[in-house]
């Protein structure tokens, strides 16, 4: 008698490791294409964004802070190359993160920051590693890399700057609204083709 393979703790294991922003060998590359898996990020994002909205005190940070700009032409977006908007998505996320984990710095150092708004910040940091994992198993960051005479051609990343933690959990929430549930989207379905 073989021993007998239980797959149910191994993808558990997965997950688990998935959610900490772990990469994870044997990872379903596909998991992000499940809805549920991409509108658990997003009601985590809205959530922070309206806890953070009637916020005051502590909720304004002592510089600015760059963010992408979430704004989507979706006629230019439906006629761009799949590289492009996989630029502008990695791009984007790049910066989301680094803004992000910037805000995360400047609650930490300020006079007392509330442990509701680290946790909210906390869980936007995890997210964001996570979507980031499942987005290279999806294959999103080789699809990233310019050609060389797309080089040229791309758009340099539109940005504006924030100053306040409203303001950035609506931008994270946008972005993911937006672009990122854009390509996840048309990837998602150019993989199940």
């Amino acid at each position: 008698m073989g021993v007998r393979e239980c797959p149910a703790p191994l993808l558990l294991l997965s997950l688990l490791l998935l959610s900490l922003g772990l990469p994870v060998l044997g990872a379903p590359p596909r998991l992000i294409c499940g809805s549920r898996v991409l509108e658990r990020y997003i009601l985590e994002a809205r959530e922070a964004e309206n806890a953070t909205v009637g916020c005051a005190e502590g909720c304004s940070f002592s510089e600015n802070i760059t963010v992408p700009d979430t704004k989507v032409n979706f006629h230019a977006w439906k006629r761009m190359e799949v590289q492009q908007q996989a630029v502008e998505v990695w791009q984007g996320l790049a910066l989301l993160s680094e803004a992000i984990l910037q805000g995360q710095a400047l609650l930490a150092n300020s006079s007392q920051p509330s442990e509701a708004l680290q946790l909210h910040v906390d869980k936007a940091v995890s997210g964001l590693r996570s979507l980031t994992s499942l987005l290279r198993a999806l294959g999103a960051q080789k699809e990233a890399v310019p050609l060389p005479d797309a080089a040229s051609s791309a758009a340099p990343l539109r940005t504006f700057t924030i100053d306040t933690l409203c303001k950035l959990f609506r931008i994270y929430s946008n972005f993911l609204r937006g672009k990122l549930t854009l390509y996840t989207g048309e990837a998602c379905r150019r993989g199940d083709r």
